[in-house]
């Protein structure tokens, strides 16, 4: 099969053909149709996290396709059922993270293109149980960053308490931004959304955004707080120190600040003022299954829709140099002929 493959950090990914996987027990082999382009896939090549991912590597977190195959044991889908493989490729359902709803803090747990091969690949091997079905009026294109921009924004809304009427503000109106906009206009929240250049600036608003800030134009925290009285929550989806700075201080009294972007660098938290103002400060890592349906249903009935560019697996090198630039408006997704 045709496959994009990691084989050394920093090096420009290599397509080529690689042996199809054979499915075990508990296991399902998907034809991808279809993987979206998420920048921790660019993470992933260049092995910059403290936890680096195997090598050989093909990347992938946002594969979608056709279940070819099923392994024994496996009761609960069949070939042709159309199925995503997440971030979350499996945890181990026993530990205490796993039993409480909280799987995606498993410390067992291993990541779709990363710690396994990803759907970079004509074809994927999968856990079966940690699959997710796609709803059929869904389109391949349309529902792969849904398996993982949409389901990690999605995630961090519902993490930040914030209720129908109150105000968050979206820090990074891209791959991820652009989809948490929609999910927070859906979940009945008022939102500022915080970019640069009026490209973004524009499609924030047509997406929904009640007010928009050019950080590079004036001080986003200071428009916030002056505009709305600062925001009761507030998700940081920008990979920059200056972007989670500004996001804990457009945070309202009592509000949370969500960090979901992983800048390299360390992100000093104010302990004066997040003591002082009751503000809390919170990580959110993608979302569990039961998200992931949910964010799905979202996207099934029409209130979110993400904005794609579909590009051939061959141009990988050409897409993360673009991710690289910031020259990309929602999300890349890879095709397969």
């Amino acid at each position: 099969m045709k496959a994009a493959v990691v084989k050394h950090f920093k090096a420009p990914l290599t397509i080529e053909q690689v042996e199809k996987p054979e499915v075990g027990p508990g296991e399902v082999l998907v034809h991808i149709h279809a993987c979206g382009v998420c920048h921790t896939d660019l993470h992933a090549a260049h092995g910059d996290w403290p936890v680096k991912p195997k090598l050989p590597l093909i990347p992938g977190h946002e594969g979608v396709g056709v279940i070819e195959k099923v392994g024994p044991g496996v009761t609960h889908l069949k070939a042709g059922d159309r199925v995503g493989i997440p971030w979350l490729y499996s945890a181990c359902g026993h530990c205490e993270y796993c039993l409480s709803g909280w799987e995606t803090l498993c410390p067992n747990q291993h990541n779709s293109g990363y710690s396994v091969d990803g759907g970079y690949a004509e074809y994927c091997k999968a856990a079966a149980d940690y699959v997710v079905k796609i709803p059929e009026n869904l389109d391949f294109v349309e529902a792969a960053p849904i398996f993982c921009a949409g389901v990690t924004t999605y995630k961090a809304l519902k993490v930040t308490g914030a209720k129908p009427g109150e105000w968050v503000a979206i820090y990074g109106a891209g791959g991820l931004g652009h989809v948490a906009i929609q999910y927070a206009k859906a979940m009945g929240l008022h939102v500022a959304a915080v970019d640069t250049g009026e490209e973004k600036l524009a499609l924030a608003r047509e997406l929904g955004a009640d007010l928009t800030v050019d950080f590079r134009m004036e001080k986003a925290d200071e428009a916030i707080q002056e505009k709305v009285g600062g925001v009761h929550a507030a998700v940081c989806t920008a990979v920059n120190k200056i972007a989670f700075q500004q996001a804990f201080h457009s945070v309202r009294r009592g509000g949370t600040c969500v960090a979901v972007g992983l800048p390299p660098e360390d992100m000093p938290v104010p302990i004066f003022d997040t003591v002082l103002k009751g503000i809390k400060v919170v990580g959110s890592i993608v979302g569990t299954r039961k998200d992931l349906i949910e964010a799905l249903q979202f996207a099934s009935e029409g209130k979110v829709k993400t904005i794609v560019q579909t590009k051939p697996l061959e141009e990988i090198n050409e897409i993360f140099e673009q991710m690289e630039k910031g020259e990309i408006n929602g999300r890349i997704v890879l095709t397969f002929e």
